[in-house]
């Protein structure tokens, strides 16, 4: 057989994919014809498409030494020497040859994808841009050149690049996807869910394209459409770590956590050094209450990408929750090292100072939370709340809830849209009550007692709850409500929406600015009439909430403006809602539990006589302490038990007691304990102290339930009149101090009184149980008269 018509069989062979055959006849052909540049040229290609890169060179290196001036096969070996990951060397090659021959698109094309895969974009871009100058048809350069302009940071090049692309090739299914998941990026859903759309009708059994139309959907919170599109694409391609990932993403956003749990030990098993599986497969196992897995996962997010800030965080949230704020502080700090102006890290750590008693340094975090981002509502509703426990006077509270609101309420009164209830005045009206916490948690305490007495037939109960881990007293509340949704994985936006197909004409907020409240979807307004109640008696400063739920001794009223409860007072001034005042209490209280019995007095039995407050310690301000300071020193043989997570809490209690005058000697310390452990922390105490200017309000109710009395300081503030609204209820008024030297004073007298601390001991739970303070249908009436008296303002325009 001839050389030529050898040669012409192995090239169709090769062209075939015959690729052994073809490298047979090559070789014969070799065999006669040594110095045959084409044949050693051809088995360096063979050799390059069966990754042999050292043979590939090795055969091309003797083509180029016999035909120097042939570029196709210095060209070939670039091709090889980029292959091979040897970019520098394969840089060099097609600079000398643009340097030697005339450029082509095809030269210009591999220069840019050698640079662009060596990290240089910047090289890489103009590069591109060259090859489509002379090929306008060269969709790939433009697609990569889109891309290149997007690692640099430049994204409007990086649209126009795509869009060019597509003017040549409107179905390529890569500037399809690349350009839709920019203007993902870029919040623009729905315009990117089209354009991936269209990528994916270009190529239905693309793996890319299924995953980044799933990411859209899920960004679009159509969470079930992601999912089957996510498990789509894990059937085509079941070692696609980001497919199982984000799937993991949508089953957690669906409530399936045990799913997702798995999905991202999947993309785990498949990529061990994923640290965002890591990362979420530590959120999901946290939320199942896994905490050894969840510190685990953390751990091992931050092993594989250090200085991952969500990691750090994550992590430090969790310490929190197990109580370890010394280890949760540590956390937050490391990852404010990695990123200073990190809002979420200064929110969280000042969150864990507040915890610790160093409430003027967390209220420093949250105000650097909110210069870092603006936008940050969870601190700076943390910022509102935090200065409740500083402030003195209402105004200053107010104030910092009036600056939320312009912030974040101003932008969504725009799509405030009318309500069309129907006004008929005495109809069944339908309450809303929002909350995370229908749960084992003190709100419940107060929820039960009411919402066990709610009268049905006149009032329609409506629950909307995001519990993380319902248990028991979920499903007791969930039996008082007619309609009970679980919204947990509902946005504000959503949920508002729910809100208003539901009809509700009142609603309720149980949480305000404290952890896990939606203060936004207040804002949205989407019933006619919102009310803030329970969570604490201030005000949110948001002009879309109408009403908040006090009492006459919260708030003192001045001059009537409403029948009976409805008295308003200069107090007033302190909330941007009206005030309605309930006729006795703004509390309603129940143990839910008879368990620990009330115990003797302790100090009937030995010689100390034991002050104590199991208050959070963001309440013991250096007021507080001063106080205290001043009793110990006239009731020389007492002692001092407080609440307090061990650590750091303890020291900066300590050292800030000290400044004060304590011994630290007289002061003991009990951790955060179980419910029933913590009210049997009462047998050891006598008498309790209250806190200023902040007053005990559940921690007070708690203290009165086994018997201990509570000598509280009354402030201007409503949360400051908390124990006196208590007491008096009780009958108990002179316990009551309006003055710091009044309070010093009734305490020590009481100290000295051990009858009349013993009598106490002994009838307080049953003075408790025949007050209104725990007269759940009293409170119930009282407080749907108030919501009948906002109807009828409602109704009347």
């Amino acid at each position: 057989m001839r050389t030529d018509h050898r040669l012409a069989l192995a090239n169709e062979r090769h062209l075939a994919g015959d690729l052994a055959g073809a490298r047979t006849l090559y070789e014969t052909v070799l065999a006669d014809e040594p110095a045959n540049a084409d044949v050693l040229f051809r088995l360096g290609v063979l050799a390059l498409q069966h990754a042999a890169y050292s043979d590939a060179l090795g055969w091309l290196d003797r083509a180029v030494a016999l035909a120097p001036r042939e570029s196709r096969y210095r060209f070939a070996r670039g091709q090889v020497l980029s292959a091979a990951g040897r970019f520098a060397d394969a840089i060099d090659t097609y600079r000398g040859l643009l340097a030697a021959d005339a450029p082509s698109a095809d030269l210009w094309f591999a220069l840019a994808s050698a640079l662009q895969s060596s990290g240089d974009a910047r090289g890489a871009a103009p590069a591109y841009e060259a090859a489509a100058r002379l090929d306008p048809a060269q969709v790939d350069a433009l697609n990569n050149l889109g891309n290149c302009q997007r690692q640099l940071g430049a994204p409007e090049l990086a649209q126009d690049a795509y869009r060019r692309a597509l003017a040549v090739q409107p179905d390529h299914a890569g500037a399809l996807t690349n350009l839709g998941t920019l203007l993902l990026d870029n919040g623009q859903i729905d315009t990117a869910i089209d354009l991936l759309g269209q990528a994916l009708r270009s190529a239905p059994d693309s793996p890319t394209c299924l995953l980044n139309l799933g990411v859209a959907r899920y960004a679009r919170r159509e969470f079930d459409e992601a999912a089957a599109l996510l498990r789509r694409t894990l059937e085509l391609d079941p070692h696609f770590p980001e497919a199982a990932y984000n799937l993991g993403n949508t089953l957690q956003a669906l409530g399936l956590r045990r799913e997702a749990q798995a999905q991202y030990r999947h993309a785990i098993t498949l990529d061990p050094q994923h640290a965002d599986a890591h990362n979420n497969l530590g959120n999901v196992s946290k939320e199942l209450g896994d905490y050894k897995a969840a510190s685990e996962s953390f751990d091992a997010a931050i092993r594989v990408r250090p200085g991952f800030v969500a990691a750090y965080n994550n992590a430090g949230n969790l310490m929190r929750t197990l109580r370890r704020t010394a280890d949760a502080e540590a956390l937050f700090k490391a990852a404010l090292a990695v990123d200073p102006e990190h809002s979420a890290s200064h929110n969280n750590l000042g969150n864990v100072l507040k915890d610790c008693g160093a409430l003027d340094e967390g209220i420093v975090h949250y105000r650097r939370a909110i210069e870092s981002d603006p936008h940050n509502v969870v601190a700076h509703s943390n910022l509102a709340y935090a200065l409740t426990f500083q402030a003195e006077q209402g105004e200053a509270v107010l104030e910092e809830c009036r600056r939320w609101s312009a912030r974040h309420e101003t932008p969504l009164r725009a799509a405030h849209r009318p309500h069309t209830n129907d006004r008929t005045l005495h109809r069944r009206l339908r309450i809303g009550y929002v909350a995370a916490d229908f749960r084992d948690h003190c709100q419940s305490l107060f929820t039960v007692p009411f919402f066990s007495h709610h009268d049905h037939a006149q009032f329609e109960i409506f629950c909307y709850a995001s519990v993380e881990r319902p248990d028991a007293l979920t499903r007791r509340l969930a039996g008082y409500a007619d309609v009970w949704r679980d919204v947990r994985e509902l946005d504000d936006e959503r949920l508002a929406q729910q809100i208003r197909e539901d009809g509700i004409d009142i609603l309720v907020d149980l949480a305000m600015h404290m952890a896990d409240g939606r203060p936004l979807l207040f804002a949205r307004k989407p019933a006619p009439v919102q009310v803030a109640w329970l969570a604490y008696p201030g005000t949110t400063g948001i002009e879309a909430i109408d009403y908040r739920l006090t009492d006459p001794n919260l708030d003192p009223p001045g001059s009537l403006d409403a029948p009976g409860a409805h008295a308003s007072g200069a107090s007033d001034r302190q909330y941007s809602e009206r005030s309605l005042r309930l006729p006795d209490s703004f509390w309603c209280y129940d143990p839910l539990t008879d368990e620990p019995a009330v115990n003797a007095l302790p100090a009937l039995t030995v010689d100390t006589l034991t002050f104590g407050c199991l208050n959070n310690p963001c309440k013991l301000t250096d007021r507080t302490l001063a106080m205290w300071s001043a009793v110990l020193r006239q009731v020389v043989h007492a002692r001092l038990l407080l609440m307090a997570p061990a650590g750091n809490a303890h020291h900066n209690l300590a050292r800030r007691m000290e400044h004060q005058g304590i011994d630290m000697q007289r002061v003991g310390f009990v951790p955060f304990q179980p419910r029933v452990d913590y009210l049997r922390t009462y047998h050891q105490i006598d008498l309790g102290l209250d806190t200023f200017p902040y007053n005990g309000h559940t921690t007070s109710l708690d203290s009165l339930w086994m018997g201990v009395p509570v000598v509280t300081r009354v402030g201007e503030t409503a949360v400051g009149r908390g124990g006196l609204s208590q007491l008096v209820n009780l009958g108990l008024p002179e316990l009551a101090a309006y003055s710091d030297e009044a309070f010093v004073r009734i305490a020590v007298e009481l100290a000295a009184d051990r009858t009349r601390l013993a009598d106490l001991r002994q009838s307080l739970r049953p003075r408790m149980e025949q007050s209104p303070l725990m007269d759940g249908a009293r409170f119930a009436r009282h407080v749907e008269a108030a919501y009948r008296h906002m109807w009828r303002e409602w109704c009347a325009g």
